[in-house]
């Protein structure tokens, strides 16, 4: 009887290690998903922001001649640019 107690005691630590080891995979599996998610919440930013500039850059490339428009255009980035530096600072 003693044995038997003794082997299902052992059995439960093994099984309770088990749990633990794919607790803890689990756990650093979430951890690296999430990092994961936000490398592309950033790339998914730039890429929008790369986006809204082809879009302006294209909108005034349709009324005036490229050189005017890339001028306009850098002209505003930099206003932009200077904007959130002074809402970040």
């Amino acid at each position: 009887m003693r044995d038997d107690i003794w082997k299902e005691i052992l059995t439960l630590i093994s099984l309770y290690e088990k749990a633990k080891r794919e607790k803890d995979e689990i756990r650093d599996e979430l951890e690296q998903k999430k990092a994961e998610a936000e490398r592309y919440l950033k790339l998914i930013k730039e890429l929008e922001k790369q986006i809204d500039n082809l879009k302006l850059k294209n909108a005034f490339l349709a009324t005036s001649g490229d050189e005017e428009a890339k001028e306009r255009i850098d002209r505003l980035i930099r206003e932009i640019d200077k904007c959130i530096a002074l809402l970040e600072g």
